[in-house]
């Protein structure tokens, strides 16, 4: 192994719990959360959240829990979700999340092997396709004996379930009569002690509980303290899942730096609660920068008129910038600053006043980041700070400074983290936020965890002379073609994101010939794209993505992108899916991230289509 690492002093002691304390006591009725309640924005203080947390860990120590119990909570992020996920802790029992898209049969999956007794459940209403979680956790209870209890976190308990609200109430009481419990509880926590199980989104097979410590938590907010990533006097937007550990580092962080969380009150609603709110730092998977890019993108090229020719024009320039410094070389022409001047300032004004005026930080993390994307941002003059990490090391193990990032890295270790490279290229990671196993899998956690503390990502990357980390691609995701070249998917797949048209791609082509694609086209440019060839485009979805005219739009995307690839690394066929990938179909994660081996289960038949008949060398 060839060592490259960057190592600073290990953050040190304490439990979100007594940050908690601490955040309350010192500014008691600052506002910590904004949330919508009965159609209007609500602030909530620090004393608040931790009076709900005391008297819910109260009333559940009452209701029989344990300490080392697990208990599930199957919720939207909210600030609900907050205060039930510490009271857990404070029970000295161990948060099991579970992502609020999960289907029947993944929320048994969960509450089975975490043998959960208890599970926090928000509301019923439905979520797209799906019915809501109640009845969705209800359609499977049975088959789950080790739940005892049941609690709704919106709406009042009905036969054995009891209500959050109530359950609170109770908690008050008890917690008045002997208030000297909940310090007793929670002096008694180890930072070695489990918190809470993450369970990884199964991108590659069943999801493994990861086992996430008080230490783990305590030590990445510390980290972002220090990095000053996020600050005291931000308000934070989020709409990431807490099922997700990206998330819980924003949480950690939020209690320990004391800055405003604003909870979204769904992805649907996200741009509309941001202009209502104007948040100032925005955590985000790529797929929402994606979003925001290519909606500006097509919104701009198909204006009519001179702005419509002035946006083609600049974007022109823009994409020849981006290729100078793929390549390495600077690229800063004075046509471009005159872009700069007439056309993108306006996109900038505009984007800014949608995003409530306010902002000034993106973080991105879960997925990798374009590079076109981020030079887009960048062009612009927003920030996008993209950090790297695994569910196994609580999230966050690099994340670019402010001022000082470097596009197309993750930036260097956080402080007290190591990370080096392995002979084959693997990253390894070892420090406080590495997780203390897999849940009742250890020869699952020895395959992943060296005796030494050496965590193996399975990611691909390199570590430049600044200590700056760069990924390549998942390890397990490498292609290999029948010609012995090396073949990074992602690196195409977030290069197809950035054409509007592309919604989703999955490259396939281990052991093949010639690389090939499953492609999602965007429904609504893809309508327009019928309408502005005068055809009026067909009702369904499949219908639409069928027609020729997408088809020879496919083609053309493909065509552009190939003729910067070397022939070994061109998408030489592809077939246009009849329905988008979504999390509801079963292709995408929570983190809206392909699902590769599902996928290519699935869609084997199609796959293998793309390889009869035709012989095309690389």
């Amino acid at each position: 192994m060839r060592a490259e690492s960057q190592v600073a002093t290990p953050a040190s002691g304490g439990t979100l719990l007594h940050l908690l304390q601490e955040r309350a006591a010192r500014t008691p009725q600052r506002e910590a959360a904004t949330h919508k309640r009965f159609g209007k924005w609500t602030h909530v203080g620090w004393e608040t959240i931790l009076g709900d947390v005391r008297h819910l860990s109260a009333a559940l120590v009452a209701r029989g829990i344990q300490p080392g119990d697990r208990v599930a909570i199957f919720a939207d992020s909210s600030l609900p979700w907050c205060v039930a996920d510490m009271a857990i802790c404070a029970a000295r029992a161990i948060t099991v999340p579970i992502y609020a898209s999960n289907t029947p049969d993944e929320v048994k999956y969960v509450l089975q092997h975490s043998g959960s007794v208890m599970l926090f459940v928000d509301h019923d209403r439905s979520a797209g396709k799906q019915p809501g979680r109640f009845t969705r956790a209800r359609s499977v209870l049975r088959e789950c004996p080790s739940v005892r209890q049941v609690v709704t976190m919106e709406e009042e308990g009905t036969g054995t379930d009891v209500s959050m609200a109530k359950l609170i109430a109770d908690g008050t009481a008890l917690d008045q009569k002997e208030p000297r419990k909940f310090e007793e509880r929670i002096g008694t926590l180890r930072i070695d002690d489990p918190c809470c199980f993450i369970y990884t989104s199964g991108t590659t097979g069943a999801p493994k509980g990861v086992m996430l410590t008080h230490g783990n938590l305590a030590f990445e907010a510390k980290a972002l303290t220090t990095l000053q990533v996020l600050r005291a006097d931000d308000a934070v937007m989020l709409f990431l899942p807490l099922a997700h550990s990206f998330a819980q580092d924003v949480k950690a962080a939020w209690v320990g730096l004391g800055y405003r969380m604003i909870f979204a009150q769904s992805t649907d609603t996200l741009l509309a609660d941001i202009g209502e709110t104007s948040p100032t730092i925005l955590p985000a998977v790529p797929r929402i920068f994606e979003k925001i890019y290519n909606a500006v993108v097509s919104g701009g090229m198909s204006k009519p008129g001179v702005a419509g020719k002035l946006f083609r024009w600049a974007m022109r320039l823009f994409e020849e910038s981006v290729e100078a410094r793929l390549q390495g070389r600077s690229h800063d022409s004075l046509s471009l600053t005159l872009a700069k001047k007439l056309v993108f300032s306006k996109v900038k004004s505009t984007l800014d006043q949608k995003l409530g005026g306010k902002m000034r930080l993106f973080v991105s993390g879960g997925a990798p980041l374009s590079r076109k994307i981020a030079f887009f941002f960048d062009m612009l003059g927003f920030e996008v700070l993209e950090g790297y990490g695994l569910t196994e090391t609580t999230g966050g193990a690099t994340v670019n400074p402010p001022g000082r990032a470097r596009i197309g890295s993750v930036g260097p270790p956080m402080p007290g983290c190591e990370v080096k490279v392995a002979s084959d290229g693997e990253i390894l990671i070892r420090g406080p936020n590495v997780m203390k196993g897999y849940f009742n899998q250890p020869e699952a956690t020895r395959e992943i965890l060296e005796p030494d503390g050496w965590l193996h990502s399975g990611d691909i990357g390199e570590i430049d002379p600044a200590g700056f980390v760069r990924i390549t691609d998942r390890k397990k995701d490498i292609i290999v073609t029948a010609g012995g070249k090396n073949v990074a998917p992602q690196n195409l797949e977030n290069s197809l994101k950035t054409f509007p048209l592309i919604s989703q791609a999955m490259v396939h082509g281990d052991k093949r010939k010639y690389l090939s694609v499953l492609i999602t086209v965007s429904e609504e440019t893809a309508r327009k794209l019928l309408q502005d060839q005068g055809t009026t485009p067909p009702a369904a979805y499949a219908e639409v993505a069928a027609r020729p005219e997408i088809v020879a739009a496919v083609q053309k995307v493909l065509d552009t992108l190939n003729a910067h690839e070397p022939p070994y690394n061109q998408l030489k066929r592809f077939h246009v899916m009849d329905h988008d990938f979504t999390q509801e179909s079963g292709d995408l994660t929570p983190t809206l991230k392909v699902k590769r081996k599902a996928c290519t289960q699935r869609y084997q038949a199609i796959l293998d289509g793309l390889y009869d008949g035709e012989k095309i060398a690389d």
